[in-house]
């Protein structure tokens, strides 16, 4: 796809699932590679990013096999996004902590933020060197907040100017104790997975609340030498391992709940496209991951949870939402790491609410995939929205009448799909250029939206 043709005008009605969550898919197949044994994983995002890890798995050697109907493994990235739309069974065949084989070449994480920074620390304690790169697009993202933990652990890994690549020329590792000046859940991974391969105690201490699938996975797989000495404890924002105190990793076997981050976009476009009532089911509602809901409900958005129970270690629910008549508000502090992929999205139902929506301490979108808060604020101003930047977020005035119009993704999915929630929202018809990249977290997200009834085509 490199067109995203868009038209307005359409209700909205149905019941939809979206793709299986990112976060928690990367994580299934690195700690599935890690355990002992095979790992049954469910519902696993077949999307760019998540094809990026299990490549760099592979290249690690581990054998993963994805199936669905009668097909199985030997699928290359660009296969697997063509026949699998929405999600994959995987089995992954376990080469236990100390199993994984060096890489015959640097290993590509392609557009994936979450596979270099996860990888530095799964990589920082093994007993052979390797190189993280990837795409232009994710050698210009910060790595230093990885790379120095993980040196204060004993790791000889080295960024080039503070970004990839990185070269990491694996060593043993020590017990150490850390500070994070920023919430972030992939920091905190990084220094988990390095944990796993040290000789003493590792303790992340966090501001604020940060994603905990790691602390999940890992709290299901962990067998312990001893059952009266835990080996993973977490006490608030404090995570303690103890590895010493760990024998092996179990194998997984989970279903992936559907992704909160995918689910913002049809949950939106419900609340503006007039007369709409969608129901998305089985959506992750752990929550590190629901800030989105809580800003929308003070804006004034109805949105039922039905049927909440546990699946793959995770909280979810089905997500009943309609159309609605929304507020401006004040957007800061603990929520904004609760939501910070939601942003673009949030920012296109704040140009249909009533009065002037702020959104602060967000920094953290200026180096994103993109410089979301950006190319949020150009994009959004080609459709006719009142917003304006800040140097940690934006500031939008609505409602305001937004127009179809020519805009472009600059190579960020969730900026694409934002944009086909604003078209949706829009007067007339809106061309997304570069929308090929929505593959990189939502592939099928053009059928899910023309399930509900929305005008989307794509354009060769």
């Amino acid at each position: 796809m490199s067109q995203l043709i868009v038209q307005s005008g359409s209700p909205l009605h149905g019941c939809v699932s979206v793709p299986g969550d990112k976060s928690i898919s990367h994580r299934a197949l690195m700690f599935g590679a890690l355990a002992e044994g095979m790992s049954h994983i469910h519902g696993l995002l077949p999307a760019g990013d998540c094809l990026a890890t299990l490549g760099c798995m592979r290249a690690l050697g581990v054998e993963i096999e994805l199936r669905r109907d009668e097909r199985s493994d030997g699928f290359s990235h660009a296969e697997a996004v063509e026949a699998f739309t929405t999600n994959l069974d995987v089995i992954i065949h376990g080469r236990g902590l100390r199993g994984l084989r060096a890489p015959a070449a640097p290993l590509n994480c392609v557009r994936s933020g979450t596979t270099m920074r996860l990888l530095a620390g799964m990589l920082a304690g093994q007993d052979f060197d390797s190189v993280l790169t990837g795409e232009p697009q994710l050698l210009r993202r910060p790595m230093r907040r990885v790379v120095t933990p993980l040196q204060a652990m004993g790791a000889n890994i080295h960024d080039t100017d503070g970004r990839a690549p990185l070269t990491i020329h694996g060593q043993p590792l020590h017990g150490s104790d850390h500070h994070l000046v920023v919430a972030s859940a992939q920091v905190k991974s990084a220094i988990l997975l390095a944990a796993l391969f040290a000789d003493g105690t590792v303790t992340v201490r966090q501001p604020g609340p940060a994603r905990d699938h790691t602390e999940r996975m890992l709290k299901s797989q962990i067998a312990p030498r001893r059952i009266d000495a835990p080996a993973l404890s977490i006490e608030g924002r404090v995570v303690t391992l103890h590895p010493t105190a760990i024998d092996h990793l179990e194998p997984l076997n989970m279903t992936v709940p559907g992704d909160m981050s995918s689910a913002a976009f049809p949950l939106v476009a419900a609340l503006l496209v007039p007369e709409a009532a969608v129901t998305l089911s089985r959506v992750n509602v752990n929550p590190t991951r629901t800030g989105l809901l809580d800003v929308l409900a003070t804006m004034g958005a109805e949105i039922t949870l039905d049927n909440v129970r546990e699946q793959g270690g995770e909280p979810v629910a089905d997500l009943k939402v309609r159309s609605a008549s929304l507020s401006g508000t004040e957007i800061g502090g603990a929520v904004v790491v609760r939501m910070i992929d939601e942003f673009p999205i949030l920012a296109v139902a704040a140009t249909q609410a009533r009065g002037i929506t702020i959104v602060r301490d967000a920094a953290e979108l200026r180096v994103k995939e993109t410089d979301r808060v950006a190319v949020v604020v150009e994009e959004l101003r080609k459709l006719g929205a009142q917003i304006e930047p800040r140097e940690d977020g934006f500031v939008i005035v609505g409602p305001t009448p937004l127009h179809g119009a020519v805009v472009d993704s600059h190579g960020d999915h969730r900026l694409a799909m934002a944009l086909a929630v604003a078209g949706l929202a829009a007067q007339g018809e809106t061309v997304i250029e570069n929308a090929e990249c929505i593959t990189d977290s939502f592939p099928g997200f053009v059928e899910v939206m023309t399930t509900l009834g929305g005008q989307l085509q794509v354009e060769a």
